[in-house]
């Protein structure tokens, strides 16, 4: 059903994050409102993100056409290198990313299974 919504909606314009103001950093954050605040406010970020994120599943599963070759044990590795190499510059816990990714990348490949199983 989403995927058709998708089809029907035509092709989107490249995204454009939007977000509320920002208010706090983590260092600036004196009360559980002002970090709940900007916690909510990276979730819809990521939302956003991840919903880019997966509209190029629906591109994997269009250009591949094959339900055999979705499942990529060396693309997924070089996937998560890639984010645990990013941790560092980033700031980000490798001990977070990779679980958190190797999930999304779970995720992404059922959601691109999918689209042959429709």
């Amino acid at each position: 059903m989403y995927r058709a919504a998708i089809a029907k909606a035509g092709p989107k314009p490249m995204t454009t994050y939007t977000s509320d103001q920002r208010h706090h950093t983590a260092e600036t954050s004196e009360t559980m409102a002002q970090v709940r605040y900007e916690i909510d406010r990276i979730d819809r970020l990521l939302v956003e993100i991840l919903a880019e994120r997966q509209s190029f599943m629906d591109a994997a599963a269009r250009i591949k056409g094959d339900r055999a070759i979705v499942h990529d044990r060396a693309r997924i590795e070089d996937v998560v290198t890639k984010v645990k190499a990013a941790c560092a510059k980033a700031g980000l816990s490798p001990a977070i990313a990779e679980p958190v990714w190797r999930t999304l990348i779970d995720r992404c490949i059922a959601y691109e299974y999918g689209s042959y199983d429709a």
